[in-house]
């Protein structure tokens, strides 16, 4: 009988790997025949090598056929780690954290500029719904009483700010004057830089008093979700009553409190940069 043939190239990983399985299936038949004569009848030989051999070369082609369909192991490709974030993880929670300190990127600027008034507004002041603001040094330009007296100007850069508060808080504007006189002279000021045209600011949320106390007892009445001011004395007594406050000062000044944040004015702490 003709030899068998050998397994196909791809049966096996390589010559070295064909070489073995042909001895294999030598031995093997050789095995059966060794057992073949201690068998106490007689068996044909020749016919019994043939079948055994035909045994062999089937499982050694099952075998085969099972490595090449056995899958390749795929390298692992490393995993990419995350950049550490050059923020930091607690500013979402926290109010004015949508900018960035004055060494901010300039990818992160044109974000800023990006997003309308009405974001600013309601990120910085951390969706509060009541604010309470006096008028001397944020909405007006004089500082004092005794400058109303004679004459009162808006600040022409805070109206936008001041009507973008408006359109979702509850905003009363307080402040102290000597005389009623003044008190008209401010309401006239107000209506004719368009504070009141929108409906957003109406005149009897303007409150007066003679006191700096009387503006104290106002916003604890009204407790407000944040409270701007310019007295720091004010603002100190405030700070265990009222969740946020605004500090305004001209110059920077040391922190009275983890809820007080301070601006040089009103539109620039909206204004993309981060004055706390």
């Amino acid at each position: 009988m003709a030899s068998a043939p050998a397994p196909a190239a791809g049966a096996g990983a390589g010559g070295g790997k064909d070489d073995e399985l042909a001895d294999l299936v030598r031995r093997l038949v050789d095995a059966v025949a060794r057992y073949a004569d201690r068998l106490p009848f007689d068996l044909d030989r020749q016919k019994l090598r043939s079948l055994t051999t035909l045994a062999a070369i089937s499982v050694t082609l099952l075998f085969a056929w099972k490595m090449l369909r056995a899958p390749q192991e795929q390298p692992r490709r490393p995993r990419r780690r995350a950049a550490p974030s050059s923020s930091n993880t607690s500013s979402r929670s926290r109010p004015g954290a949508l900018t960035t300190t004055d060494a901010c990127s300039s990818a992160d600027s044109r974000a800023h500029e990006a997003l309308t008034l009405e974001q600013l507004v309601r990120h910085k002041l951390s969706e509060g719904r009541r604010v309470t603001c006096r008028l001397l040094g944020v909405i007006l330009e004089e500082t004092t009483p005794e400058e109303i007296q004679n004459h009162v100007s808006v600040r022409t850069s805070v109206v936008e700010v001041l009507l973008g508060i408006a359109k979702f808080c509850d905003v009363y504007l307080m402040e102290r004057v000597l005389d009623d006189e003044s008190e008209e002279k401010v309401l006239s000021a107000l209506s004719e830089a368009g504070l009141f045209a929108s409906g957003a600011l109406i005149k009897e949320k303007v409150l007066f008093c003679s006191t700096e106390n009387g503006r104290t007892s106002f916003v604890r009445q009204l407790e407000p979700d944040w409270h701007i001011d310019t007295s720091p004395e004010i603002v100190h007594q405030l700070a265990r009553f009222i969740k946020y406050q605004l500090h305004i000062s001209p110059q920077r000044p040391e922190r009275i409190a983890s809820n007080v944040f301070s601006s040089p004015s009103l539109e620039q702490y909206f204004g993309g940069l981060d004055q706390r």
